[in-house]
């Protein structure tokens, strides 16, 4: 596999390698430009550049914020993620169960006393998404 260093130092040189692209892909390369080309080859070797987007890691059926919390999955809030809760979106979730049908939700300024949030659980239709990334 090439790095993308060698692949952009093939553009330069005008040396396509023409085995890992498709005979389509190479005439819509043609036609929208070396940028293009670049994206497709790009998309072809797994890469990531500039123009591909990462994939986005599976939403868990279970889903906390706190990192203490055996259900905390960091790679998941690299992305933004809506809760909605029997089809309201809530922005104050803590925790969610999709299969159980519930969410933990901050009871107001209350703490305990080790100093979090005193959560309330309330129950009803539980969808997660990821939201569309900001502008």
């Amino acid at each position: 596999m090439q790095s993308v260093d060698e692949a952009f130092e093939l553009d330069r040189l005008d040396e396509e390698p023409r085995s890992r692209l498709s005979a389509a892909a190479r005439a819509s390369a043609a036609a929208t430009g070396r940028r293009a080309a670049r994206r497709v080859r790009a998309r072809a070797d797994n890469r990531t550049m500039e123009d591909a987007s990462p994939a986005l890691p599976p939403l868990p059926d279970r889903l906390s914020v706190d990192p203490r919390s055996p259900h905390h999955v960091a790679a998941v809030f690299e992305h933004p993620i809506g809760v909605r809760l029997n089809g309201k979106e809530r922005h104050d979730v803590e925790e969610y169960c999709i299969s159980e049908g519930w969410v933990k939700v901050p009871a107001g300024k209350t703490l305990d006393r080790h100093g979090r949030p005193l959560l309330l659980t309330l129950k009803g239709k539980v969808e997660a998404y990821y939201r569309a990334p900001q502008a």
